[in-house]
Formats: structure tokens, sequence, C-alpha cells
């Protein structure tokens, strides 16, 4: 039997988008902040020789230049102030997150509600600034190992680093106010616009090669469709659920006795989302960046690091997949699904899993069920990032489109569609309640001019 919410929300049209006004207001707004973001990456740090950036970043830009590049929305090849991106911030996430599971202060203000989230998130804030800085001297000095300098010297290296920890923290910002006063996830949709905006160069490049005879028709063919199948299989993924039955027992309030029900608890397949995806990648793309711009005068630490961690070396598929596998599950168990708390809940509504016992049993039952589940999640992760990296690598298949980045277009893509759809449903559900109201009020109007008759 559907229920009339199940029924509105399949009955929900997209045409009720030109009276949802408040939806409207977020999506304009949303877009507004966008278009700053992308006018951000054309804004050059000053002190840069625009013609030796250009050359280089041409006989970068078929290796891993031109996947940071995209990345980074074209910011990283441009020098612009977002070169750094968001990926600092995603970073200082990680540490935050990782002390709040190990250190029991970090712990204790988690569970202090909205004053310990605003102290925790004031926390992320200043390791976003200390790792920024780092990152930014960083590729200051290898600016100016590259010759990519007009006037090098400390100068120069406090203007690029002041530059590019203020633009990181203006996207931080950006970000923020898109979650709070937009639609979507803030984060996400900066990183997802990068990446769309360098969509259409990366296609021409593609193209332009096949049509010089570089690349056969028939590599075209199959990366094209091998696109259309990664994106599918994304899809697929991220709306696959396990539902674990869930039955309520009849209960006796006062006089009135209400009958049992029974409802599904949904487990997403992945419940982490494309989060471990991005975590991991910003573990790996600091050498990467720095590498890329210091050309040949690379440190011997560095040099080693490259040689074992490069981009398509055994070692680097390694440890990305570890990272991938580790960050599934331990965003999982400390964000996104934790048995404990989904136990103790059901418990407090009189919930139960038929043949499980409430309280410890359930949740061990829960962590049973959902610890299996992200081997499949983890190993589907894995699978979409490292593939483009073994096209790139071992098969020299010019594949530019990183299995990350296509996690992530898919994966914004659903969550903001959901969430439009929810505002549409929201608006549908107000329109209702403001007619019945008026309904009523008519009634009463007619009973009172009657009564007077």
């Amino acid at each position: 039997m559907v229920s009339a919410a199940e029924q509105m929300a399949a009955n929900t049209s997209w045409a009720a988008l030109g009276k949802a006004t408040d939806l409207r207001k977020r999506i304009v707004f949303t877009l507004g902040l966008l278009i700053v973001y992308r006018l951000g990456t054309y804004i050059p740090v000053p002190g840069i020789d625009g013609a030796a950036l250009r050359e280089f970043m041409e006989g970068a830009a078929a290796g891993i230049g031109g996947i940071l590049s995209m990345f980074t929305g074209g910011a990283l090849g441009r020098m612009g102030i977002f070169a750094l991106g968001i990926m600092p911030y995603i970073s200082a996430s990680i540490i935050v997150q990782l002390l709040t599971s190990m250190l029991p202060s970090f712990a204790a203000l988690k569970k202090e509600g909205e004053a310990g989230r605003k102290k925790i998130n004031q926390y992320t804030r200043y390791g976003t600034v200390a790792l920024a800085t780092l990152q930014s001297y960083g590729i200051a000095a290898s600016l100016e190992a590259g010759d990519l300098a007009h006037d090098p010297g400390m100068f120069f290296r406090a203007s690029v680093m002041i530059t590019l920890v203020g633009g990181t923290m203006f996207l931080m910002w950006l970000g923020e106010q898109i979650t709070n006063r937009g639609i979507g996830n803030g984060v996400s949709l900066i990183i997802f616009v990068g990446i769309i905006a360098e969509v259409p160069a990366a296609l021409a490049q593609f193209m332009s090669q096949g049509r010089a005879g570089a690349i056969s028709p028939a590599v075209i063919v199959g990366v094209i469709v091998m696109v259309i199948a990664t994106i599918a299989f994304v899809v697929f993924m991220e709306r696959a659920l396990r539902k674990i039955h869930i039955q309520y027992p009849r209960q006796q309030r006062g006089m009135q006795i209400y009958e049992g029900g029974s409802s599904h608890l949904p487990i997403k397949v992945n419940p982490a989302g494309v989060i471990p995806a991005i975590f991991a990648s910003s573990l790996l793309l600091l050498p990467t960046t720095i590498a890329t711009f210091s050309g040949n005068q690379t440190s011997g630490i560095l040099s080693v690091i490259l040689a074992y961690f490069g981009p398509g070396q055994p070692l680097y598929l390694l440890f990305f997949t570890g990272m991938i596998v580790f960050f599934a599950y331990f965003y999982t168990y400390n964000v996104a699904f934790k048995p404990d708390e989904v136990a103790e809940n059901l418990q407090k509504q009189n919930g139960f899993v038929p043949g499980i016992r409430p309280g410890k049993k359930t949740a061990d039952y829960l962590d049973y069920v959902v610890s299996r589940i992200l081997v499949l999640g983890a190993a589907y992760l894995a699978a979409v990032c490292l593939l483009p990296e073994i096209l790139r690598s071992q098969l020299a298949i010019p594949f530019y489109f990183g299995g990350t980045s296509v996690l992530i277009v898919v994966s914004v893509t659903m969550d903001t569609i959901q969430q439009v759809h929810s505002h549409l449903l929201a608006h549908q559900y107000e329109g209702l309640i403001e007619k019945s109201q008026l309904r009523g009020k008519g009634k009463r109007r007619t009973r009172k001019g009657a009564a007077r008759r």
C-alpha cells in the first residue's frame, strides 16, 4: 500500500519550480557564488611570468599537469588565486575527524551539540590556514625553481603565500554560504564546477588527437563507451540499498491502542559517498603539484617519493586503494552511519529487528551488516578510481577524466537533484496546508452566516 507521502513525492512535478519562490532564490544564489568562483580562477597570482607559465603548462598538460589543472578548475594551470582550491580545507577536515575519533577531548566536543560543532569547525578553519600556508610556500618555492617568477625572492614568496591562502579561505567561506543559503553541498559543488569547466577543453583536445591520427577511431569509441558505462555503474551503485526490516509492536496510550507497523532501515552500499575518493586524492595532490612546477629541480627526497609513488606506479595505486578503503570505513562509522546511535534510536522508538534483541545486540547486528556491505562499497570506489589510472599508465590510453572526477560529478549531480526535489515536495506540502486552512475558514464563515439568518 503506497502512503500519501510517497504518492505525493511520485506526483511532484518540475513545473512547480516556477511557483517555489524560496527554491528559485536558493538556486540563483548558488549560481551567483559559483560564477564568482569561476571568475576568481582567472585572476592571476602576482609576480608570475605569464608567457613562461603558458609554455610550461602546454608541455605538462598531456600528463599529470593536465589532471591537476582539471581538478582545480583550471586555476592551477593559470596560477590563479584559487590555485590551491578547496583541498586544504578537505585535508584539515580529515585531520580533525581523525582527532575526533582518537582524542577524548575532541570526542567530548562532538557530544556537546551545536556549541561543540562550532568549536570543531573553528579548529578545522585553523587547520586549513596552517595547511594552506605550507602548501602555498611549497608552490612558491617550486615556481622559483621552475623559473616562472619575474622577481624571485622573499617578497615574491610572501605575495604568493598571502594570495593563495586568502583564496582558499575565501573558497571555504563561499562553500559554507552555498550550503547554508543555497542548494546542495557548497564544497562539493565548488569541486564539481571546477571539473565540469575543464571537460570541454579536455574533449576538444581528445578529439583533435583523433583527427590528427594520434588516436585510432576504435580507441575513441571505446573511451566514450567506457565513460558512459562508468557513469551508469556509479549511478547504480550510489542508489543501491540494503533494507533491514524493522518491526514496531502494538502500543496502548491511555485508552487508545495503536496498531504496530513495520518499515525498513535503508543502508546504502556506499554510505560514505564520494568523500573517501576526495580524501585520498587530496593526500596525493601536494607532492605531485610541487613536482609539476619545479620540473627537474626537485629535491632528492621528493624525487624518491615520486619515483615510487608517482601517478601510475604500483605503490601509488596500492596507497590510493588503501586510503580509499580506510576512509570508506572511517567516514561511515564516524559520520555517515553509527550502529550504536541507530540501535539506541530504534530502542527509544520501540522498534526492533525481528529475531534480534534491542540495544547492544541490535548494534552488533547493524555493525555486522554494515561492515560486510562496505566490502562491496569500498571495492566499487577503488575500482572506479583506479581504472582511469591504469588506462593512462599501463595501456597509454589518453583517459583524461579521472575516476574521482567521475564520482564527484555523478554523486554531486544526484545529491543536488535530490535536494531540489525535497524542496519542491516541501513547497507542495505548504501549498496543501494553506488550501486546507482556507477551506476551513470558508466553512466556518458559512456556518456563521447561516446562524445569523
